[in-house]
């Protein structure tokens, strides 16, 4: 049972799933995880691990990369979501912030945040919706006419997780938040995560290297290393397992360790027994 601090109906189960890009190059070797209704779910591990091949088969965002899942299924809200459209997993709910944002940097701030609801039809909820997604993120709405182009990578992370609020979800899929962000701006990023999942009851599976600050607002990690879940558990049980101090914290009993030391290091076998 995932520790998430919220119900434990399953949202999102991941079952058993292979990915193959070009029909040859197999990128996840049997990843599963579950994500419960309202949790914040940590995917974690370094470059090259799967996490975001993870979240592009939930996503089905794959095909455009000659990727395709060929074992396993995906299921959401009980639904085999393997074959739907991207469209049309936006209409159920999940949507994924891209790593790198991908703003529309042409257009100002809130034409960015606007292009979020455009399967929506109510004009006055989306105007209520747009100020909601103000009231997080205070600096856009000081920004709201200026060009995204000319905004900062914190600004511009803020408008592509505002964007995706305006979707209305019921999950979003949080790629790298923290990545080229400054640690005061990361911390910030999170803080507002952990207060929409909080008070909007959004659901978050989150794909983020920075480990250290991934497992201080996420319920529940999963550790991925070369595209297999070697270990997973409550943020708390993690950040206090040895491995996961040595490995990725930089921690061991005799104090910190140098980046340099640790990457040098063999994964214990019985990670991937």
């Amino acid at each position: 049972m995932l520790d998430t601090g919220h119900t434990t109906e399953t949202l999102l189960e991941v079952n058993n799933i292979e990915v193959i890009y070009s029909h040859v190059i197999l990128v996840l070797k049997g990843v599963s995880l579950t994500v419960p209704k309202g949790g914040i779910i940590a995917l974690l591990g370094g470059n090259g691990a799967g996490k975001t091949t993870t979240l592009k088969a939930i996503s089905n965002l794959l095909h455009s990369e000659r990727g395709e899942v060929t074992k396993g299924s995906i299921t959401y809200q009980g639904q085999v979501i393997n074959d739907l459209a991207p469209a049309d997993l936006v209409r159920k709910g999940v949507i994924q912030v891209m790593e790198g944002r991908h703003c529309f940097e042409h257009l100002t701030v809130e034409e960015n945040l606007l292009t979020g609801a455009y399967t929506r039809k109510s004009k006055r909820e989306t105007a209520q919706d747009l100020e909601m997604v103000y009231s997080y993120f205070p600096r856009l709405k000081e920004r709201r006419k200026s060009q995204a182009g000319y905004t900062s990578g914190g600004e511009q992370q803020m408008i592509a997780i505002g964007r995706a609020l305006m979707s209305r979800p019921e999950m979003v899929l949080l790629d790298e938040p923290s990545m080229g962000l400054a640690p005061q701006l990361v911390e910030q990023i999170f803080e507002i995560v952990k207060s929409i999942n909080e008070k909007e009851g959004v659901t978050f599976l989150l794909a983020e290297q920075n480990t250290n600050v991934a497992l201080r607002y996420a319920h529940h990690g999963y550790i991925l290393e070369s595209g297999r879940v070697v270990m997973e558990g409550s943020a708390a049980n993690l950040r206090e397992n040895p491995d996961i101090k040595e490995f990725y914290l930089g921690m061991s009993e005799g104090g910190r360790k140098s980046f340099r030391d640790v990457r040098s290091y063999r994964r214990r076998k019985r990670w991937l027994a």
